[in-house]
């Protein structure tokens, strides 16, 4: 069992720049492959960026790539989404997922066991 709680979202203007966490309590950290994923007023929820266990290989959805970065500090049991240039389709409430496995693909929400509660990130035009 492990517990997620996402931290770091809030209002920026297009061009800016945020960095969410997410804290994991619970089990070893290092052994959950994380994600994040978001989801906007009306729409499903969506996958953004995953990572695997070691932080040695990361996936990003094409609308965020070369501008986000997921990273983690498996000693501060947290997971990062650094999220530059901002635009204001980024708006969203931004979930952190985790889940054993360390393989299968990383989109897919139902692979996922564990969700945060959400942080909203709301960038204005």
């Amino acid at each position: 069992q492990v517990q997620l709680v996402e931290s770091g979202g809030g209002l920026v203007q297009a061009g800016g720049s945020l960095r969410l966490s997410c804290a994991a309590s619970g089990r070893t950290f290092s052994g959950y492959f994380m994600g994040w994923f978001r989801q906007a007023p009306g729409k499903e929820r969506e996958f953004v960026a995953a990572i695997r266990r070691s932080g040695t290989t990361t996936n990003y959805a094409n609308s965020v790539k070369g501008r986000f970065t997921i990273s983690r500090d498996n000693a501060k049991n947290t997971v990062y989404l650094q999220m530059n240039s901002l635009k204001p389709e980024d708006t969203a409430v931004y979930y952190c997922a985790a889940r054993v496995s360390d393989w299968g693909n990383p989109v897919v929400r139902n692979l996922y066991d564990y969700w945060g509660q959400g942080t909203q990130v709301t960038v204005s035009s």
